[in-house]
């Protein structure tokens, strides 16, 4: 249908978000998913949470067009020269968002029980107000928003196979993220989130 291929804007304060259901169609999604699922050098890395130090609850990866190292949670990640179908995916990013990204983190979350905890993608490295583009191929997963100030400032999204999630201006700065652990079964969901090292 038509109207899927058609951007919604959140409505949120201090935020710019933007959700395309469908910015890559089912054929290339599948495409996508099979591909990156075996090209991708996934790897779990060990988190520090709370004093403790326990196995990610994902797998993830990192892709670049530099040599410029990632740090989140207590982990610093070195990047690999990007492989194909990521520069392809990167490249249709860009021509949308008008936007030069340097680096991808790969997520690969295997199941229900695999999670990202509430966070903000607000690294030194980023810059100030960075652009986040989010990319998802596999099963549907629950995304949620909220007001790091403003309790009753929520938002909650389904990310579905092929979408786009595009998170610009103070939203990194005025508000956390998360994909919550589901008890549904549910089958795998890779994850790419394009963003610029500085």
């Amino acid at each position: 249908m038509l109207f899927e291929n058609e951007p919604i804007v959140l409505k949120m304060k201090d935020a710019e978000v933007i959700y395309f259901p469908a910015f890559f169609n089912s054929s290339e999604a599948d495409f996508y998913f099979k591909s990156l699922l075996n090209s991708v050098t996934w790897q779990q890395d060990d988190i520090r949470i709370f004093g403790k130090t326990m196995p990610q609850p994902r797998l993830t990866a990192l892709y670049a067009n530099n040599e410029k190292p990632y740090s989140y949670s207590g982990i610093t990640m070195t990047p690999q020269e990007f492989n194909t179908p990521l520069s392809i995916i990167k490249t249709k990013i860009e021509s949308e968002t008008q936007h030069k990204f340097t680096t991808c983190l790969c997520n690969l979350y295997r199941d229900g029980n695999d999670s990202n905890g509430w966070h903000s993608d607000n690294e030194k490295e980023l810059g100030q107000n960075p652009i986040i583009a989010s990319v998802s191929f596999g099963a549907a997963r629950v995304f949620h928003l909220k007001h790091r100030k403003d309790a009753n400032l929520k938002q909650k999204l389904i990310l579905q196979h092929g979408s786009l999630l595009l998170m610009k201006g103070e939203t990194q700065k005025h508000w956390l993220h998360q994909v919550p652990k589901t008890k549904k079964v549910i089958g795998q969901r890779i994850n790419l989130t394009f963003r610029t090292v500085y």
